[in-house]
This record gives structure tokens, C-alpha cells and sequence, in this order.
């Protein structure tokens, strides 16, 4: 049997002790109750939500970034353990209540009303919910990523309060934590950590959302230099309408080195007692509809200078970083919301009967579920492993790791709603029951915190960048095949073998995985190894221009996607099996499944790349969707129309 490798990492017990003895977790023990994107976003976070005393690795190099290089790093298949035994045990004192507060909130009466009433918020305060991550030094729970990712899957379960946590503390405050100074900390985090202050975020406006450099609000610093004159307007914040301080971003003027004006974009701490702030009224959403979301104005509201998140001119790269830095716990709010959907309508088919016998002895019925539970498993082991690897390595570059989350999850999370409405039948329709609810609550997801079809350019071009340095040197050798005979004749060899489908299965996957995972492993190889072949086929047809091959991007990025899943579910489901859990026979069948799909997938979506636009159809689509546009709208004439 191939051994495989733990990571174990020990957390402070004196940690664990002051963490029992805060006051919010007292009472729960009484009541037994994320352009270049700089790798400082995971840094800062990580250093402010582990304990000191754990000695953090050195990260290799970017996992997800290498994959596009046809590398792979094999320590990410020991799927992590951060916690000890002593976390673990506080960890699961801390969620059983708040599952039970969750268990009791009128989530269809805070849909009805469109407000989350003042009880339940103070409730959530009282548990310390708004300072998951927030060090212990300013009053919050210094939860680490995989603890902070154990709560979403409670907190999820209502929408409307899963989204006022995160605009609070995923994106609000987290430019504090990233780029803050000490001043900044200590002034605002204790009040945010206790949920005394609301936090939120803004930086969407009327004619910018995914292009955040578009901006127009703008602050202009007084004569004195003292005070930044703040005016703008930020159109569908989150918390806007209650939050007490706000991240601002807004244009800003420089002098460049040879005296010519510049606009930049800088970022500010802005509270709403600075005056000039206004909320408009709540907007009346498709779901989420609980959560406050609304335009904020900023008319000659004045920010003393001290309030400068970062630097002048570092606006875009915090936003940037703060978008990044939230997004892997999608993965485990999502599962935990399919998670305790799959229980409801498994219920539902073992006792609905239809033609004498109950639902779930129908075949398309058990495909559902099967392929419904797959995703699961793979959003949630996708989740823990970006977590892990936050926690483990020292100034992570998990960038793309976490946008590969978000993707993965928020699509995964519509799919398996729908199905199981589906599976429902009327009663999925019915408000009296909670799953239409869900239903709305979750398309949301694939739009905030960088809409899917960016994140998908994202996660293509952010690999191919990282691959195309390498590849440079690869284009120069093969260029003097005389002063490189040997890798000359091994490149077009592989070449070859790449361009029949057909690459040669040698980085040795199945060594660091169960016996039983073995034929998994060798789909996941030919997956990393074509997507190198991608890569390098999608260049050398485009080279630079490749940035407007947005189709050709997409596919390169979802063959990116499953292979992280892939890795992730081969991963936790060999741990799950050498270590003895319950139903980890089952986890290995999972792990088939999925990784059987995704290598399906992958195949397609290569060679479609191989093809080329004309026979892959994108040439089509292109066609159609510019007599669309052409015709402002659906241009083919009615089927009852005929010439007289």
C-alpha cells in the first residue's frame, strides 16, 4: 500500500484557553448551544488568524498556476489537517449552538418582510459572528480559514444573514486587516469585531462593476493636506443602509515624475458620523432579500488623511486584494447549503410514492441525487483545501485557487437547487416550504465578489501569465535544436503523443493516494497534461492577442477548475480511507464519479481548443450574437410569417 503523508499542525493551547474564556464563548459553552494580484492578501490574513505558535511552510510554488504548465505538486494530494485535537473540540463547541440558533430562525418571515430583525442580529453579535476573523487582540475570535469555513456552512443555511456577515466581514472590514495600520486597527476593529459598528464595501457604480478602474467618485485632498473631499455615489451596497463605516474607493490626483496629472485609485476608510453620508431607499431584490442592499452618496463628506487605506494610488490593488482574499469560503457556505437540501429531499423521496413505488427506486431520480451529492463532495473538499493551504504556507499565492472556489461553487450551488426543486415537484414552488427560497438566495452567487465569466478570464489568464515566462525559455531551446538535441527530440516526441490525445502519463499521481484511487489518478495526470497542451496550443495560435479569445479562456480555465476538484476530492477521499471514517468506502465511489465526469469534460473542452473556432462553433456563436446585437434582440421572423 503506497504511504500517504498527514500534515498534523498543533495549535496553542493557551489560545484555546483564552478562546474559551471570551465572553460570547462562555455563553455558548453555558447553553451547550476571497491586473497582477499581489500575494500580500493571504499573508496578512493568515498572520492575523493562526496562532503564533505554528510554525507555517514555505509554499513551493502556486499550485493552481503550475497546473497550466502541466506541473503538479504532489503534497497537495495529503489532503490537510490543520486543526489539533483541543481546536477541533472548542471548533465544535462553538458551532453546535449557533447550528441550534439557526435551526430556529424565521428565515421565510425575514424574506417576507425584507429585514433581519434587530434580536436575531444581536444574537448573532452575541456569538461573535461578526469577528470571525478579527485577531483576539481587538476583540474578535481570530478564527483561522478552516474554522472560518466551518461556520459558513451553519451561517449559510438563511441567505439574507449569510450575505450581512459577509459584506461585514469578508469584503467591509477586510481592507483593514490587509493593508490597515496599527492606528486603523485598534481604532476600528474592536467595534467591528463585536458587531457594535457595521462594515461595507464600496466600490460598484452605475457605470462600473467588473471593471473597477471605471470608477468616478472622487476625493480631492483640501489645501491644508489635512482632510480628502469625498463625492460620489456607490449603487448596490451590501449593509449600505446600516453599516457605520464604509471602504471607499474613489479617483484620486497625482503628479507624475515629470509633472503631468494622473488619476489613481485609492481606498478610504470613510465613517458615516464624518457627515454627507447618505443611504437611499432598500432595494426590493430577487433573493437575499433579508440582507440591506441600497445606493450610498457621498456629498462633500471630509476623510482626515490618516484614513487612507494603503497608500494613495493602491486602491485598485486593495480591491483587488480584498475580492481575492474572501472568495474560497463560498465553497463551504454552498455545500452546507446543498448539504442540508440533499437531506430534505432524500426524505422526501424515500417516503413520496408515485406508480406504487417511492421516488428514489427511479433511476433519473437516483442520478440526480448521485450527481447532485458528487458536486457537494467536490465544493466541499475544494473549500477545506484552499483553507488548508491558506493556514499551512507562509504568504500563500492561492489567488486562483480561491476564484476556482467560487466558481465551482456558486454553479454547483444553482445546479443542485434546481434539481432538487425538480425532484420536489410543486412543493419546491410553494412559499410555504423553503426551497423556492433557496433557490433565489443562491442565484446571486454566481454575480457578487467578480461575476463567473471574469473570474473564469481571471483564473485563464493569471495561469497562462505564470506559464508563459517558462515557456519562453521552452520557445528559445526549441528554436537551436542544435545546442539542444536531447529536449529538441523529447519536445516534438511529446508533442506528438499530445496531439493524437494520447500524452505520456509520468508525473506519477498515483503514488500518493490509496491503491483503490489508482485509476482516478492516472485521469487526473492526463488531465494536468493536457492542459498544458492547451496552453501552449491556444499561445502559439495567439500569442499576445490570446487576452480577446474569451471562449478559448473559458475553456482553459473550467479544464483548470476540475482539476482542482479532481485534486481535491482524490485527496480527502484517500485520507478518508486510510484513516479509517465512516463511509469512506463510499468517499472513494464519489471520487470515481466525479473525477469520471470531470475527465470527461476536460477531454471535450481540449479538444475544442485543438479544433479550432470554426469547428467548435464558437465562429457561430459569434455570428448569431452579432445579428442580435445588429437587430436589437431575437432576429428570425415568425414562424406564421411567409412571403405573398
Amino acid at each position: 500500500m503506497a504511504s500517504t503523508k498527514v500534515i498534523f499542525m498543533p495549535a496553542a493551547a493557551n489560545l484555546m484557553f483564552r478562546r474559551t474564556t471570551r465572553p460570547h464563548l462562555s455563553f455558548l459553552a453555558e447553553q451547550n448551544y476571497s491586473h497582477s494580484v499581489s500575494q500580500e492578501t493571504v499573508a496578512a490574513e493568515s498572520k492575523n488568524a493562526v496562532s503564533p505558535s505554528v510554525k507555517k511552510k514555505q509554499q513551493k510554488f502556486p499550485f493552481a498556476k503550475n497546473i497550466f504548465l502541466g506541473k503538479f505538486d504532489s503534497d497537495i494530494l495529503t489532503y490537510p489537517e490543520v486543526l489539533d485535537k483541543e481546536r477541533l473540540q472548542t471548533l465544535n463547541e462553538m458551532v453546535a449552538p449557533i447550528e441550534r440558533f439557526f435551526s430556529d430562525v424565521d428565515s421565510k418571515k425575514i424574506d417576507a418582510t425584507g429585514h433581519i430583525p434587530q434580536e436575531t442580529l444581536d444574537q448573532l453579535k452575541s456569538f461573535g459572528l461578526f469577528g470571525q476573523q478579527i485577531p483576539e487582540e481587538y476583540g474578535g475570535l481570530g478564527l483561522n480559514a478552516t474554522e472560518y469555513a466551518r461556520l459558513g456552512e451553519v451561517t449559510s443555511i438563511d441567505g439574507s444573514i449569510a450575505v450581512t456577515l459577509a459584506a461585514h466581514q469578508a469584503i467591509g472590514l477586510k481592507g483593514i486587516l490587509i493593508a490597515g495600520n496599527e492606528e486603523q486597527k485598534r481604532r476600528y476593529l474592536p467595534r467591528l469585531a463585536t458587531g457594535e459598528w457595521i462594515a461595507a464595501f464600496c466600490l460598484t457604480e452605475a457605470g462600473s462593476g467588473s471593471d473597477a478602474a471605471s470608477i468616478q467618485t472622487r476625493a480631492q485632498l483640501s489645501d491644508d493636506k489635512n482632510t480628502w473631499i469625498l463625492n460620489g455615489s456607490k449603487i448596490w451596497i451590501s449593509n449600505g443602509g446600516i453599516a457605520n463605516l464604509f471602504t471607499v474607493f474613489a479617483k484620486t490626483e497625482i503628479t507624475g515624475h515629470i509633472g503631468e496629472k494622473q488619476d489613481v485609485v485609492t481606498a478610504f476608510l470613510v465613517e458615516r458620523n464624518f457627515g454627507g453620508v447618505t443611504s437611499g431607499k432598500a432595494e426590493d431584490k430577487l433573493g437575499i432579500r433579508g440582507s440591506n442592499t441600497c445606493e450610498v452618496n457621498f456629498e462633500n463628506t471630509p476623510v482626515p488623511a490618516e484614513n487612507i487605506l494603503g497608500e494613495v494610488g493602491d486602491g485598485f490593488k486593495v480591491a483587488m486584494n480584498i475580492l481575492n482574499s474572501g472568495r474560497f469560503g463560498m465553497g463551504s457556505d454552498e455545500s452546507g447549503v446543498l448539504k442540508k437540501l440533499i437531506g430534505w429531499t432524500a426524505e422526501h423521496a424515500i417516503n413520496r410514492q408515485q406508480f406504487g413505488k417511492p421516488l428514489a427506486e427511479f433511476e433519473l431520480i437516483q442520478e440526480k441525487f448521485a450527481k447532485i451529492t458528487c458536486l457537494t463532495y467536490a465544493m466541499e473538499s475544494m473549500a477545506y483545501l484552499t483553507a488548508g493551504m491558506l493556514d499551512t504556507y507562509e504568504n500563500p499565492d492561492c489567488a486562483v485557487e480561491a476564484a476556482i472556489v467560487k466558481v465551482f461553487s456558486s454553479e454547483g450551488c444553482w445546479y443542485g437547487v434546481s434539481e432538487c426543486l425538480q425532484i420536489l415537484g410543486g412543493m419546491g414552488y410553494m412559499k410555504d416550504y423553503p426551497y423556492e427560497r433557496i433557490l433565489r438566495d443562491s442565484r446571486v452567487t454566481m454575480i457578487f465578489e467578480g461575476t463567473n465569466e471574469i473570474l473564469r478570464i481571471f483564473i485563464a489568464l493569471m495561469g497562462i501569465q505564470y506559464a508563459g515566462i517558462e515557456l519562453k525559455e521552452v520557445t528559445k531551446k526549441m528554436r537551436n535544436p542544435l545546442m539542444n538535441p536531447n529536449f529538441f527530440f523529447y519536445t516534438i516526441w511529446q508533442k506528438r503523443r499530445q496531439v493524437n490525445d494520447s500524452p505520456t502519463l509520468n508525473l506519477g499521481l498515483d503514488g500518493y493516494l490509496h491503491p483503490s484511487l489508482q485509476g482516478s489518478a492516472k485521469l487526473l495526470e492526463y488531465c494536468v497534461l493536457r492542459l498544458q497542451y492547451g496552453v501552449e496550443t491556444v499561445l502559439l495560435h495567439h500569442g499576445k492577442a490570446v487576452i480577446d479569445q474569451q471562449m478559448m479562456l473559458k475553456r482553459l480555465a473550467d479544464v483548470a477548475i476540475d482539476i482542482y476538484a479532481m485534486t481535491a476530492v482524490l485527496g480527502r477521499a484517500s485520507r478518508s480511507y486510510c484513516i479509517g471514517l465512516q463511509n469512506s468506502a463510499e468517499e472513494i465511489t464519489l471520487a470515481h464519479t466525479f473525477c469520471h465526469d470531470a475527465y470527461i469534460r476536460v477531454k471535450r473542452n481540449i479538444l475544442d481548443i485543438d479544433d479550432g473556432p470554426v469547428i467548435n462553433n464558437d465562429y457561430n456563436y459569434k455570428k448569431v450574437a452579432k445579428q442580435v446585437f445588429k437587430s436589437y434582440g431575437y432576429f428570425a421572423e415568425h414562424p406564421l410569417a411567409r412571403n405573398y
